[in-house]
């Protein structure tokens, strides 16, 4: 069946739709990776979006029972260019088509992806619209995606209630603003006892387990709108070790005093390299991200920036200088993407360790 991609700028682009059937707006961005779709399709972090992926062939090895980051589709749209209809692969168990149209997903494919793009990286990321009706008319739906909004995206992703994973090794207070499964995985393998907190949960709640060390996960959207969350991290920082990613890295910037700031078209992929400032090295990472920090707002008093990356020069991460705290922007788990980093996973430990030989 025909469909439509229009942007709100008027660039619009026509193909042919799988998956689910309808209309859908959100925002468009794009991601470079040249594998991880079904990753990349259930990552919390795209609540609200609607994904393009660079990469020209998607589908070829179809959907396995293992590599979900959440348990469903948190995408709203997928473009690609060329679908493979037909998976390969042993751990396969249903092809892409298949899978959005279960979820409602509606998928484009046959459009010029490089073009897309290349408006994205020109203009920015603009908000668009998916539409499979034969009598779509952009100047009736001009409206419609004006005024689409991402509302509170992190409540929509979180837990709703409290969770546990039992571990023996350190207590973990993992709050979640819509945490990718692997970072959960990455806590396990390293013997976490793991109490998994809603977005909203308070530092008295949270406090309440005595956990040994704190973590903030990634999550969808502008991170001041997270006001709730910016308050309890201001109440729990100094008191336990706590590490953040992606959003948890800007919300505990924004508990600090720093500010935050949208990217021109964001940082999604496999392939951006970062440099680790202490260690003097430079890593290939994994990110999917919309805001940066803003290096002007950093006190450079009680922060220090630690990971820098080596597209644009943003803030990667920041050390802190007075309490057990450190924050990345990109993804030491990878889900997709390489593990390279992984290592902080086990800094974090460490820390926590170190914090407890320093209490008893």
């Amino acid at each position: 069946m025909r469909a439509v991609i229009a942007l709100e700028d008027g660039s619009l682009f026509e193909g042919e739709s799988f998956g689910a059937q309808g209309e859908i707006t959100g925002e468009v961005v794009f991601n470079t990776g040249m594998t991880g779709y079904q990753e990349v399709l259930t990552d919390p972090s795209y609540c609200g979006q609607i994904v393009t992926m660079t990469y020209p062939l998607i589908g070829n090895y179809g959907i396995n029972a293992d590599d979900f980051e959440s348990d469903k589709p948190q995408v709203r749209g997928f473009i690609v260019r060329e679908l493979c209809k037909r998976p390969s692969n042993w751990r396969s168990i249903q092809s892409l088509g298949d899978y959005l149209s279960r979820y409602g997903i509606i998928g484009v494919q046959g459009i010029d992806t490089r073009a897309l793009t290349r408006i994205l990286r020109e203009k920015g990321t603009m908000k668009g619209i998916i539409s499979t009706s034969e009598q779509f008319d952009f100047s009736s739906r001009k409206s419609a995606i004006d005024e689409f909004v991402i509302k509170d995206p992190v409540m929509e992703v979180t837990a709703k209630t409290v969770k546990y994973i039992a571990g023996e090794g350190p207590k973990i207070a993992l709050i979640d603003y819509g945490a990718k499964q692997n970072i959960i995985r990455s806590l396990i393998k390293r013997g976490c006892d793991i109490h998994i907190f809603p977005a909203d949960s308070t530092e008295k709640e949270i406090m309440s387990i005595s956990p040994d060390g704190i973590f903030l996960t990634n999550g969808p959207g502008d991170p001041k709108d997270c006001t709730y969350a910016i308050k309890t991290i201001k109440e729990l920082y100094g008191k336990k070790p706590i590490m953040g990613i992606c959003l948890g890295h800007q919300l505990m910037a924004l508990a600090c005093g720093a500010d935050t700031a949208k990217l021109k078209y964001g940082h999604r992929g496999c392939n951006h390299p970062v440099k680790d400032l202490k260690k003097d090295m430079t890593y290939i990472t994994s990110q999917n991200h919309g805001y940066t920090i803003v290096e002007e707002s950093i006190d450079p008093r009680s922060m220090t920036v630690s990971h820098r990356n080596m597209n644009d020069g943003t803030i990667e991460g920041i050390s802190y200088k007075n309490a057990p705290v450190f924050t990345i922007q990109f993804h030491p788990e990878a889900s997709p993407g390489p593990a390279d980093t992984a290592y902080l996973f086990d800094e974090f430990m460490q820390m926590i360790r170190e914090r407890k030989q320093t209490d008893a």
